[in-house]
């Protein structure tokens, strides 16, 4: 049976990623910003652990899990958490950068470093859910996507330094997808948000399962979802 540490499975794709695996009779480990959100997530998985530690403070991380028993074994570490707010670079002042580079892409890294003793033991894979603008970005995206980029590289890097070690390293990148964020995201960009123009989460939740069962003489490194015609 194996075990999955993912991030972000309170919502959106991360939660439709932990009910696929859970419903498989998978082992979940889920990471919690704090012990209520971990009561929550345990409540909405059942028989899943949880690990609490803030990805806002990525240089907290070690100390929290310091104080918690890590999970002997790990199959795949999925990063699906994440935060996006929009805004003009000639605006944007540096907490806001600091919020989402810390949150988007330096706690996975952390989290990655944290967890690669185990990972390598099961030659196990690390599933980064990236994003459209980890490829390409746009006016007021600009904090966003220099993390999304910046995650890219992360993934890329990791890679080639795991690569004899029989780490697989994936990289998803969803386009506009049905979820709180989403909402989020149309409400910062003054739209009405209606989630049928986009994809389900489920549809994503799916290329990330194919990326972690894919037999083991292959991997998929780079994918692009996309909403459908």
């Amino acid at each position: 049976m194996a075990t999955h540490v993912i991030t972000g499975a309170g919502s959106g794709i991360g939660a439709a990623v932990a009910r696929r695996l859970r419903d498989r009779g998978d082992d979940l480990v889920l990471l919690a910003r704090n012990a209520g959100r971990a009561r929550e997530l345990a409540a909405a998985h059942p028989g899943a652990r949880t690990l609490v530690a803030d990805l806002a403070d990525p240089d907290r991380i070690s100390w929290a899990f310091s104080h918690q028993e890590l999970p002997d074994r790990v199959d795949s570490l999925i990063h699906s958490a994440g935060i996006v707010d929009l805004g003009k670079v000639g605006e944007l002042r540096p907490r806001t950068w600091h919020e989402q580079l810390n949150t988007n892409l330096v706690a996975p890294a952390e989290l990655t470093r944290l967890l690669l003793p185990q990972l390598r033991v099961t030659r196990g894979q690390v599933v980064f859910v990236n994003s459209g603008a980890g490829l390409h970005t746009y006016a007021e995206w600009g904090a966003y996507s220099a993390a999304k980029h910046g995650l890219k590289a992360l993934a890329d890097a990791l890679r080639e330094e795991e690569r004899e070690n029989g780490v697989r390293v994936t990289s998803v990148y969803p386009g506009r997808t049905a979820s709180p964020m989403q909402a989020r995201v149309h409400a910062q960009e003054g739209r009405e948000y209606d989630p049928s123009r986009w994809m389900d989460a489920e549809s994503v939740a799916t290329t990330v399962l194919t990326a972690i069962d894919l037999p083991r003489d292959a991997a998929i490194e780079d994918l692009m979802v996309r909403p459908g015609p």
